[in-house]
This record gives C-alpha cells, structure tokens and sequence, in this order.
C-alpha cells in the first residue's frame, strides 16, 4: 500500500509538473510527455481537478475527430511565500503555484538584529502580505527563508552566520514555524537564487554557478542539474577563499578573502578592481568544475549590471585557457532584487510538487 501511495504521489508530480510548464494541454500530450498511460494520466487529472490544482481550459481540434480538452494548471489554488535575508534588509514575496511573484514587501532591519526580533519582522511581513492578497491556511503551503550562512538545511539550524551577532546555532527553521504556525524551511540564500533560476529555464541549466554580491558574496552550485549543497549543506560560502595573500581581514575570521577584497574596492570606489576580484573567482570556479553558465544577481550587481556582466566575461575569456572551447554563458538573473526570496518561495512549491499524495 505504501508503494501505491508513493507511486500515486510520484505521478501526480510529473503531470502537475508538465502542467506548471505553460500552456494548456491535452490529455494526450500530457500522456505522451509523461511516459504514463493515457488511462492513468486521465485518472490523475480528475484527482488534481477535484483538489483545485487544474482545470479544463477550453479544447482544441486535432484533425478527425472531435476536439480535445484542454487543462491548464490553477495558479492562484495554492501560494508559498519566500524570505531574503541581508545582513540589513528583510524581503518578503509571495508567489503562486507557477512560481510568479504576485507580490512583495521589505523592511530594513536593524544592526545587529538577533532571531527574536528577525521573527517578529518576518512574522509581521507574511501577515501583511498574506492579508494583502487574502492567502487562507488551506491555499498557502508554507515559508522558505534563504539566509545567511554557514546553516544546515537539514534541521534549519544557523551557524555562526558571518557578519550577524547572537546566531550561534539558531534554530531558525523551528522557531518561525513556532512563530508563525507554518511549515518553514530554511537554506542559505545563494542556494535559494540558484533554485529560482533552475526553476526559471528549467532543462537549459546543468553545470552553473549563481554569484550573489550583496552585503556579502556567496555562491550556488547546480551540478548535473541538481543543487550542490555539500556534505554538511554548506557549501557556496566561496566568498570567503582567498584570493589576496596577506590581504585585508574579512568578517569571517580569514583574511584576503574574496568577499573583503571586492567590497573594500566597492567602497573606495574601485569598480573595476572589485569586478576584477570576483571575475578571478568566477574563472576559478569555471576551471575548477567546468561550469559552462554563471549567473549574476544581488544588490550590487543589480546597481550596475551591464558592468558586472562585461567585465566579468573578459577577465574569465582572458584567465580560462582555451575559453573558445570552454565556453562560458554568463548573464545577470533578470528576477532582480526578488531572486533569493522567489527562490526561498519556489524551494517551497518545489517540495510540494515532489511530495504530492493521494
């Protein structure tokens, strides 16, 4: 019975997950892009139309015989909200079933917040966002929290987060599902971008790295289509190697490190030197795992994106020996300031779509 069940749930993803594609389609072509029998694909429509999740969307005619039905998948039936997380900002999104951004709000945060007050903004943010938009307990599936690392994704424990005081060993994860009486999950937040822009261009992304420079610099990891997250669910903390020998020291402890090296050349108005540093990094990691996209966001790159991206493709063309074959797509993420928190989101409706059951 447990296998029926698991088998039931799995399939229910792979047909709620073609619907999430795009445009409606048929019964038929659901079955064909399924693998599965046009017999279980019509009992798995009737299941996911009787709980909201599609509906019939007009028909379309096919040749001989007599239209087709349509389905397209209901949106607005279920919401995930999604937290970014900066050492001063806190941006809260709501997102639907498809992964739209429907709405958004931010509140600066204060210096040297510790979780209890973290909370209470968080809790105030969903609240008004969740009136807002008149999101009920039954439509909304939960909140996903990209933070600052080092953290474990597994228990949704914070560690030591560089550059905040008060988080040693925060269990962030347990005390805002306390808080706010949903289910919560937690990842560091160069993990949630890159999730966001898996979701986003699907299949066209498997060997990449996300470069988030913000308050910090971090990094996500998609290796052979799946998030990198590393024995321990840390890793991406690259803006704290060393690139700088001797260099300054970094709120980490280190000194040299990647992070402390741009942000110093940002503040003394070295652009060029800051994008110099980080492209070093990026060439780096594009030798190191044969990356053959990376993809630019964060507040600081968004300040000056065409900058970030020219200059950050001449110093890996110059630094990856033979770049004409080792050729490197590197882009800004176009979903801007929302990134991290439409990421947080979409690592909710992720793990909803995988875990659907009868």
């Amino acid at each position: 019975m447990a296998n029926l069940r698991f088998l039931r749930g799995y399939n229910d993803a792979v047909v709620l997950g073609l619907a999430r594609r795009g445009e409606p389609l048929t019964r038929v072509e659901l079955a064909e892009q399924s693998g599965l029998t046009p017999q279980a694909v019509s009992k798995i429509v009737s299941r996911l139309i009787a709980d909201g999740l599609l509906v019939d969307s007009g028909r379309r005619n096919v040749g001989v015989g007599k239209p087709r039905t349509l389905v397209r998948l209901v949106s607005s039936s279920r919401f995930a909200l999604g937290a970014a997380v900066e050492r001063d900002e806190l941006r809260v999104v709501l997102a639907d079933l498809s992964g739209a951004v429907v709405d958004r709000t931010v509140t600066a945060l204060p210096r040297d917040f510790g979780p209890a007050v973290f909370v209470e903004e968080l809790a105030n943010l969903v609240d008004v966002l969740r009136s807002r938009n008149d999101v009920s307990d039954e439509r909304l599936l939960g909140v996903g929290i990209g933070f600052v690392g080092p953290l474990d994704h597994r228990d949704g424990v914070v560690h030591d987060a560089t550059g905040l005081v008060g988080w040693h060993d925060v269990p962030l994860r347990d005390l805002a599902a306390d808080r706010l009486g949903l289910p919560v999950v937690v990842d560091k937040d160069t993990n949630t971008a890159m999730i966001a822009e898996a979701w986003r261009r699907g299949d066209e992304l498997r060997h990449a790295a996300l470069v988030i420079v913000g308050t910090g610099v971090g990094v996500g990891l998609l290796l052979d289509g799946q998030v990198h997250r590393g024995a321990r669910t840390n890793a991406g903390e690259y803006g704290h190697t060393t690139i700088q020998l001797g260099g300054p020291r970094c709120a980490c402890g280190r000194s040299g490190c990647v992070e402390i090296v741009h942000n110093l050349a940002v503040a003394a108005g070295d652009l060029k030197g800051a994008v110099t540093v980080l492209g070093m990094a990026v060439a780096g990691l594009v030798q190191l795992l044969d990356l053959d996209h990376v993809v630019l966001g964060g507040r600081v790159v968004q300040g000056a994106p065409d900058f970030y991206a020219d200059a950050i493709r001449e110093v890996v063309r110059e630094q990856v020996p033979r770049s004409d074959w080792l050729e490197v797509e590197i882009s800004v993420s176009p979903l801007g300031d929302d990134l991290v928190a439409a990421g947080a989101a979409m690592l909710v409706l992720s793990e909803f779509y995988s875990q659907r059951g009868p």
